[in-house]
């Protein structure tokens, strides 16, 4: 895997060139160079070049790279036309310029003449050591020390800086996010990417994940160029606590084409995308509010936070409407303590409820200390750790009050305040918030989701994961095993498999069912087919040496008529386990983003069925193996209902983590894997794959 890039010199350059730096008002060359000229804060120079001009704006301007004057150039930010920028290229790398932003478009995202250009372009990386960013792209903004290299005229007026790094594919939707960030805690970096030919999203994750000005890492993704980078910059993040928020576009065939066209990148499976950044510690949102409001909110998180929510406000029926949204959401309220309870007691009318959630009533409008006192002692309840504070009205300079309580004790607690400004008025306690960094939600539903996802509760809300159809059975244009081919493999990589053999005749047959011991089960060996049983190529519960001669006949007969073009290597005879297991899903397939994914879930009948499954990238932990099973939405089939048995976990974990190793081992071959149903003992008796398919990349 490519190391992350050292970008120190690219995010603080001393001097930096700009190639197609232009005279003409509103052109984007010149709007490029007077971003940097007039509102930026470059230590050293920026030097203009472009042959076509000797000076622009009164300061010299330079017909080529190779005759710039000598100088510690570590940017160079290329805006001309598409087949001129190579060339522009072998001038940087030749006079050792680290770093080169391309911003043109023309490229992969438009046909095979601007790939051919891209991969030139990636092979002078590999050759030199620039490092290129872009091409199509809008440009890099440092806010915080005000550097904008870039072409955008809103530069000079979205310079509030916070901790929140921002990295993108696309710039518009960048921009949106930059301003939508405008009031309270902004943003230190915004990296735009483009088409990544060679400096990647994972890189600028992995520079933010060591910048210790960045507290909290917002992506807008739309493809993934390298899915094993990006897990390992995600690890990065989250071994030195940068927590990972991100939006991915592609959830819908219309989205992902338009991803895949914006910015020539892979948008991949969005069930395995989802299930990848769960793996990797990323919150994955649903649109860009929730991104900007995940964000911003992250920025506050302390260790405590995530102790129990506590709902306070001064209505009753939004108290009770806060906590019906909070319980459909699985937030877990806070227990009060009995001194916090007798502290509120002395503050709130005897009317008010001093349990969770606490209704003040209205009387606690007359008093705005009164307020600050019950966040006070609400905040210091150790089994409270965030307060969601609704406000469903705007009663001017009452409620501009509680906005102010809100502040102060936001101030001196390590407890999360969330304030909800459920008015459309936005009256001055709206803004004071805003002021604060406090940015208030304006609907109860969109601030239990944010907090849903983004604190990290003691006790977990409940986030089922999504659901989608496990792997295809059969690999296009590959070699695929016969089952008992693909059970001989496990078995030599140390997994479970029933005792069987094959056999070539009914004689055969009736021998090797009385040696393994009835009942047994009888199946077609054949890797032309993959779903036996629709071919008639099983038969169950064979429970003599004269019922295994007749089941032998059936199944070639059966088999020769629905498919007569298949070859038969024999009939694998196995016996049979006991009943009562539970039937279970285990599959491989190959995705475009990330390579190898196994996926989990309900087998048998149920596969198409009820489509419960989950997803975790290859290779598994055990710890990753426990997870998985329990994230799909019908873990109690498993955890045992009606007096059944719970399954046996271990072994199905063990299994897992087995089928994960044997899939790595064979990742640069191995197309997919199935093995449908796994049966499942109760606890002490084991996990078995009663089928099995393995394809092989042609």
């Amino acid at each position: 895997m490519k190391p992350f890039a050292d970008l120190t010199r690219f995010t603080n350059p001393r001097n930096v060139a700009v190639v197609g730096a232009s005279a003409r008002e509103a052109s984007q060359g010149r709007r490029l160079y007077d971003n940097l000229v007039l509102h930026s804060a470059v230590p050293g120079e920026v030097f203009a070049v472009n042959p076509a001009y000797e000076e622009i704006g009164g300061r010299p301007c330079w017909p080529s790279i190779s005759a710039l004057p000598e100088a510690d150039i570590d940017v160079a930010l290329i805006m001309i036309n598409a087949s001129l920028v190579l060339d522009a290229l072998k001038q940087c790398a030749a006079r050792g310029i680290p770093f080169a932003v391309v911003m043109t478009s023309g490229f992969s995202e438009a046909g095979e003449e601007g790939q051919r250009l891209e991969r030139e372009i990636a092979e002078l990386c590999r050759a030199t050591g620039l490092h290129v960013y872009g091409p199509n792209c809008p440009g890099f903004v440092n806010v915080r020390d005000r550097l904008g290299m870039t072409f955008s005229p809103a530069f000079k007026d979205d310079l509030n800086a916070g901790a929140i790094g921002l990295a993108t594919q696309g710039g518009g939707l960048g921009r949106n996010l930059l301003q939508g960030l405008s009031h309270g805690q902004g943003v230190g970096l915004w990296f735009s990417a483009g088409n990544e030919v060679d400096l990647e999203i994972p890189d600028f994750i992995a520079h933010m994940a060591n910048d210790p000005q960045i507290r909290v890492i917002a992506l807008l993704m739309e493809g993934v160029k390298n899915g094993r980078r990006l897990t390992s910059a995600l690890e990065l993040a989250r071994a030195r606590n940068k927590p990972v928020v991100v939006l991915k576009i592609g959830h819908s065939e219309a989205g992902v084409r338009a991803a895949q066209s914006h910015t020539a990148s892979v948008a991949g499976s969005a069930a395995v995308n989802s299930a990848v950044f769960r793996q990797f510690g990323a919150i994955e949102v649903d649109d860009l509010d929730q991104l900007l409001a995940t964000a911003r909110l992250l920025t506050r998180i302390t260790p405590k936070s995530g102790n129990g929510l506590c709902i306070y406000t001064f209505s009753g029926g939004t108290a009770a409407l806060a906590a019906d949204i909070a319980g459909g959401a699985g937030l877990p309220m806070a227990a009060f303590a009995p001194a916090t309870k007798a502290a509120l007691r002395k503050l709130l009318p005897d009317f008010a409820s001093i349990d969770n959630p606490v209704d003040t009533t209205a009387d606690i409008l007359r008093n705005q200390q009164a307020s600050v006192e019950c966040l006070r002692i609400l905040c210091a309840d150790p089994g409270v750790g965030t307060v969601l504070f609704p406000i469903p009205m705007d009663y001017g300079a009452i409620t501009d009050g509680m906005a102010q309580a809100i502040a102060t004790v936001a101030a001196e607690t390590d407890t999360l305040i969330v304030p909800v400004w459920m008015s459309r008025r936005l009256g001055g306690g709206f803004q004071l918030l805003e002021t604060e960094g406090l940015l208030p939600f304006l609907a109860l539903s969109d601030a239990i989701a944010v907090l849903a996802k983004a604190v990290p509760w003691k006790t977990p809300a409940v986030q089922p994961a999504p659901s989608s159809p496990p792997a295809a059975a059969a690999a296009s244009g590959g070699r695929m095993l016969s089952e008992a081919a693909a059970k001989s493999l496990l078995r030599e990589a140390g997994l479970p498999v029933p005792q069987g053999v094959v056999v070539a005749n009914a004689e055969e047959a009736a021998e090797q069912a009385a040696r393994l011991g009835f009942p047994v089960v009888m199946k077609v060996v054949s890797a032309q087919i993959a779903h036996k049983t629709e071919a008639g190529g099983v038969r169950l519960n064979i429970a003599s040496a004269g019922a295994a001669r007749e089941a032998h006949a059936a199944i070639l007969d059966s088999v020769a008529r629905r498919c007569p073009e298949a070859k038969v290597d024999g009939i694998l005879v196995e016996r049979m386990l006991p009943p009562g297991g539970r039937e279970v899903l285990v599959g491989v397939h190959r995705d475009a983003a990330f390579g190898l994914v196994l996926t989990f879930g309900l087998g048998g009948i149920f596969v198409e069925t009820i489509r419960d499954v989950a997803h975790r990238m290859i290779p598994l932990s055990r710890d990753d193996a426990r997870a998985l099973v329990r994230e799909i939405e019908y873990v109690e089939i498993l955890e045992g209902v009606r007096g059944q048995a719970p399954a046996d976990f271990d072994a199905l974990e063990d299994l897992i983590v087995r089928v994960s190793d044997f899939a790595w081992q064979h990742r640069e071959v191995l197309h997919e894997m199935e093995l449908n149903p796994v049966w499942v003992g109760a606890a002490g008796q084991g996990a078995m794959p009663l089928d099995a398919l393995i394809g092989y990349a042609g």
